[in-house]
C-alpha cells in the first residue's frame, strides 16, 4: 500500500469525497452505483500509484462491485490540497488488456 492509497482511504472514511463529472458518467456507463465503489475502498488492491501526477497525486486500484466482479477505479486528491478524495472514474477492467484477475496489464 502506499501513502496516497492510505489518505484516500482514510478521507473516504472520513466522507470527505467527491466524484467527478466524468466520473459519474462511467460509473452509469457500467451500470456501477457510487455507494458500492465508496463501500469497495477499504479493500481496493493498488495497481498503479501516481504520486507526482501534475493534477495531484492518484493511484489506480482494484475493486469489487457488488456482484463480486472487478472494477478499476482511479482516485486523486487535488493538487496543492489535502482534500477530498476524488472518484476519477471508475470502469469495468476489459479482460483482453488485463490479466491475473485484472491486476496486471497484457504485454
Amino acid at each position: 500500500m502506499t501513502q496516497t492509497l492510505e489518505r484516500i482511504q482514510r478521507l473516504v472514511h472520513a466522507a470527505e469525497v467527491r466524484i467527478s463529472d466524468h466520473g459519474y458518467e462511467e460509473l452509469s456507463v457500467d451500470g456501477l452505483l457510487a455507494r458500492e465503489v465508496l463501500k469497495g475502498v477499504p479493500d481496493a488492491v493498488l495497481l498503479e500509484d501516481y504520486p507526482a501526477f501534475p493534477k495531484g497525486p492518484c493511484v489506480l486500484v482494484l475493486q469489487k462491485d457488488r456482484c463480486d466482479q472487478p472494477i478499476h477505479v482511479v482516485w486523486g486528491i487535488p493538487k496543492g490540497h489535502d482534500k477530498p478524495a476524488v472518484l476519477v472514474t471508475a470502469y469495468r477492467p476489459d479482460p483482453d488488456l488485463w490479466e491475473d484477475g485484472c491486476l496486471r496489464r497484457r504485454k
